[in-house]
């Protein structure tokens, strides 16, 4: 009697999850005497989700958020049934601290972009030449060369460098931070591209194609665009972890290198045990892949790729310590200031449920492209780096009740200039070579969690049909 197919799923973040859930799931539907194993190197599931309970308050000490637009997030949810826990964003004002003054975030907005010249018109952050070069996006026609180009380009080509530099970048640099003067627009925002090929301006393009925002004047505040759950993001992880089944799971186990054999792989552990596979899945950092297959020469322009990283810093205060309260859910911090502080989450107003009443809950990031050497600081040195910089925007008084500080080291992968293309060939000379490989991830299709799970989903079917042809 044949041995049963198996298939490992290397990286225990919310794609290796999506795609372990979704194999089980095809292969209970289709009744196959197949098996899944997935495996992670450190302690935890969940990657970038990590929840964290302390005091009554809810921490997300990495992704806060999804987008409820995007389907893949939703129908995972609602397969978990887990749709009864869901929470939206409070929405609200946002701004933007450009010197030592927040600038109200322009309304009719999508990630700093403007929908309408009332919108560029409206805007304390440009000036009137600045408003001028903006509205040239109206006119100014299409490119007619199709090859890649990055987002500073592309941005500064429609709307000139001072709407760039003073909200777009800020929005977009905050969002991934990376430096967009780098940043492939095909491979991060290919939607861009095709409203500019459409409608010949983006403002026309979104206007026609974002729904109007709610007016303030509306009784009932817009719903929010994100959603989370009662307790936090890791509620995801622990459903997934509950029905993948903990005897599908190998924690604190790395691979360290995988060698193609005449029928599937053996997959080398770091506790000196072997896995015999027929399929893999590599859901794992880009910059990890070249190691695991040290005898191929196809994965080493990974090794190029820059991965930027980040911290964030959690604050708790008594509510009677803020002085000076802001109307809004957070801010944004523009490059060329004397803060170290990227943005400011005012957790407790953007998601109420995390914070008990009287408290105020503050989420704040370090590490610009380029200064990323403050992420090594000590917990307390970054802390106080933080106190310092909310102390002069906010008029905060004493000290947090608590603080933790999170660090993500190379945890944001830049998807750069010719990124597709790049992707497109290492795939295709995998397939040949090392067919029944399958990469997924952050690192390569897409860096929200609904792209996660989306590719999570979509490399399951791909490694299912490998096996079963």
């Amino acid at each position: 009697m044949n041995n049963p197919k198996q298939f490992v799923v290397i990286g225990g973040g919310i794609t290796g999850l999506s795609a372990t859930y979704y194999l089980q799931k095809e292969i209970a539907e289709k009744q196959l005497p197949y098996k899944v194993k997935l495996v992670e190197a450190s302690s935890r599931l969940g990657g970038k989700i990590r929840t964290l309970q302390r005091d009554g308050f809810t921490i997300e000490q990495g992704a806060d958020s999804m987008l409820i637009r995007k389907n893949p997030a939703m129908k995972l949810v609602n397969e978990l049934g887990l749709e009864d826990q869901i929470v939206r964003n409070a929405t609200g004002k946002s701004y933007i601290l450009k010197g030592n003054k927040f600038h109200r975030m322009p309304q009719d907005t999508f990630m700093g972009i403007p929908k309408s010249a009332r919108s560029v018109l409206s805007s304390t952050l440009i000036s009137p030449k600045g408003k001028m070069r903006a509205l040239a996006d109206l006119w100014k026609g299409k490119r007619k060369d199709e090859t890649d180009e990055s987002l500073a380009a592309f941005f500064r080509r429609r709307f000139g460098n001072e709407l760039l530099h003073n909200q777009i970048e800020t929005l977009l640099s905050g969002i991934h931070s990376g430096n967009i003067e780098e940043m492939s627009l095909k491979a991060s925002y290919p939607q861009f591209l095709q409203l500019e090929k459409e409608y010949g301006s983006l403002i026309k393009g979104l206007k026609q194609t974002i729904p109007q925002a709610k007016q303030e004047t509306t009784k009932e505040p817009a719903p929010g665009a994100f959603f989370s759950f009662q307790n936090g993001l890791g509620t995801i992880v622990d459903r997934l972890r509950e029905t993948i089944g903990e005897e599908n799971i190998t924690l604190e186990t790395a691979v360290d290198h995988i060698e193609k054999k005449e029928h599937g792989y053996h997959l080398l552990l770091s506790d000196g045990g072997v896995y015999r596979t027929d399929a893999v899945i590599m859901a794992t950092p880009h910059f990890t892949v070249p190691k695991m297959f040290s005898q191929y020469d196809i994965f080493k322009p990974f090794l190029d790729v820059p991965a930027t990283s980040t911290a964030n810093i959690v604050l708790a205060f008594d509510k009677v310590k803020i002085k000076k309260d802001i109307d809004g859910t957070g801010f944004l911090v523009g490059k060329n200031s004397n803060y170290h502080i990227t943005a400011c989450t005012w957790t407790h107003k953007k998601w109420p449920l995390t914070t008990p009443d009287g408290k105020v809950l503050l989420r704040c990031y370090v590490g610009r492209p380029g200064e990323e050497a403050i992420v090594e600081e000590s917990d307390d040195a970054l802390t106080n780096l933080v106190l310092k910089d909310l102390h002069k925007a906010m008029k905060l008084k004493g000290n947090p009740m608590f603080s933790v500080v999170t660090r993500w080291r190379n945890g944001r992968p830049q998807y750069t200039v010719g990124h597709l293309e790049r992707l497109a060939e290492i795939r295709k000379q995998a397939a040949t070579q090392i067919p029944g490989v399958f990469l997924t991830g952050c690192s390569y299709d897409g860096q929200g969690i609904p792209d996660c799970i989306e590719q999570g989903e979509r490399t399951a079917q791909e490694a299912l049909h490998f096996v079963l042809r």
